[in-house]
């Protein structure tokens, strides 16, 4: 699929877009791991989350933030890069009106400014975290998260600690209509380099259950 560029705060940012295939398909935006570090929207975990939302019939969009790839402007610690992902998700809304629903999922990085869009989108209705940096970003700002989702973490990863995902989902849980779901993924590391299909395995369960026209949590 070739790339588009979209409007940004700071100019074009570089995407993918899959259209939604049917009138009032949902839609979905796929948030990379952190630029500094070498993430992308073709790192391979985004590429998956990517991959799977078409698979289910959804409109799909994943993008570079600003200064990764071909998108313009420069790294902004998270401030900017929210402001990408809010430009990107109203490019999505404008192309796809219609919509019946909005979903989020973001790896690393990515889940964190992904679930801080939750807080400022409330058409969002679920979201997917991978490997949520709760060791290294302050997720206090989700009080309380408006959205029911789930959150994955390998047991083995060496950049984000698990204890600290377990106490953000065990704040989660405290809260009151909505339902997190927490898988860990045994031996996983923060990459899910030889665990990817079980971690893919955790997503479409869970889309399974989601998706469903007669589950519990709409």
């Amino acid at each position: 699929m070739p790339a588009i560029a979209i409007p940004g705060p700071e100019g074009r940012l570089e995407a993918r877009f899959s259209p939604p295939p049917r009138p009032r398909a949902p839609i979905a935006m796929i948030l990379h791991p952190h630029p500094q570090a070498g993430g992308t929207m073709n790192d391979r975990i985004t590429q998956q989350l990517y991959k799977t939302f078409v698979a289910r019939g959804f409109g799909v969009l994943r993008f570079n933030f600003r200064g990764v790839g071909r998108s313009e402007g420069e790294f902004d610690n998270g401030i900017g890069e929210l402001s990408d992902a809010a430009s990107a998700l109203d490019w999505v809304q404008s192309f796809h009106p219609e919509a019946s629903t909005t979903w989020i999922a973001g790896f690393s990085f990515g889940a964190w400014i992904g679930m801080q869009l939750l807080m400022r989108r409330p058409e969002i209705r679920g979201f997917i975290s991978v490997s949520p940096p709760a060791n290294m970003y302050d997720f206090s700002f989700l009080a309380p998260c408006p959205s029911s989702g789930i959150i994955i973490q390998g047991v083995n990863d060496e950049v984000v600690n698990p204890n600290a995902v377990q106490k953000l989902v065990d704040k989660l849980r405290t809260q009151r209509h909505i339902t997190i779901h927490h898988d860990e993924i045994p031996r996983a590391n923060h990459f899910f380099e030889n665990e990817m299909d079980m971690l893919m395995a955790s997503v479409n369960n869970y889309l399974d259950f989601r998706l469903d026209p007669n589950s519990p949590i709409k």
